[in-house]
């Protein structure tokens, strides 16, 4: 759904909007709200991870969703970046680690950079005297289906946008449509027997 056809819908409840301020407080308001249900209301994700990357295209170019989910589907956390490599996959991981804490195990597909970030974190963490907390790489493509599944959620509102304008605009258009995906999917501390508008303005409260 793109910014123009919200508008559209506004318009048939009677309200004017432009898709232009639709577009903008998408800008401001959802990587606020993103951060503070990571912060605040997240529930704990599970300890065995399913990671992988999708394709986003913004200004014509392709640029990379990085997303893992836990073995029940829940998301443990996202990262867009301009690159695919060891160095976005290991930035992707000390996020995650940040909010979800720290896994036992982490399956992914056969990239060689996603497989090279962990065995870099297994490293730093027995350089710090951390041999304990190494995490079991496991690259298994079929036990990938959970997340590339749910990669789908989340393509099938940006497929018809048709790309962005701007890095800016894709992070904060796609921190909102995590943000509702999670909430769908009952990731929100006492917020299960909530609708996904009532959720919301919990947070927005």
């Amino acid at each position: 759904m793109s910014y123009r056809n919200i508008e559209e819908l506004i318009k048939e409840r009677g309200l004017a909007l432009d898709h232009a301020t639709v577009q903008l407080w998408t800008a401001k308001y959802a990587p606020l709200l993103k951060e503070e249900f990571r912060k605040k209301h997240k529930k704990n994700a599970g300890c065995s991870w399913r990671m992988d990357e999708t394709y986003i295209k913004i200004k014509g170019k392709w640029c990379y969703l990085y997303r893992a989910v836990d073995k029940e589907g829940s998301t443990v956390d996202f990262m867009l970046s301009k690159k695919r490599d060891r160095t976005a996959a290991l930035k992707f991981f000390k996020k995650a680690l940040g909010s979800s804490g720290l896994p036992t195990t982490v399956t992914i597909d056969k990239s060689g950079a996603n497989n090279a970030a962990l065995e870099r974190l297994n490293l730093l963490f027995l350089l710090s005297g951390l041999c304990f907390f190494t995490i079991f790489i496991r690259q298994l493509k079929y036990l990938n289906n959970i997340v590339e599944q749910d990669h789908r959620s989340i393509k099938r509102i940006t497929r018809p946008m048709l790309g962005f304008k701007s890095f800016a605009a894709a992070e904060a258009t796609i921190a909102g449509i995590e943000l509702h995906h999670m909430l769908a999917k009952g990731q929100m501390i006492c917020g299960s027997n909530m609708p996904v508008w009532e959720q919301f303005y919990a947070l927005a409260g």
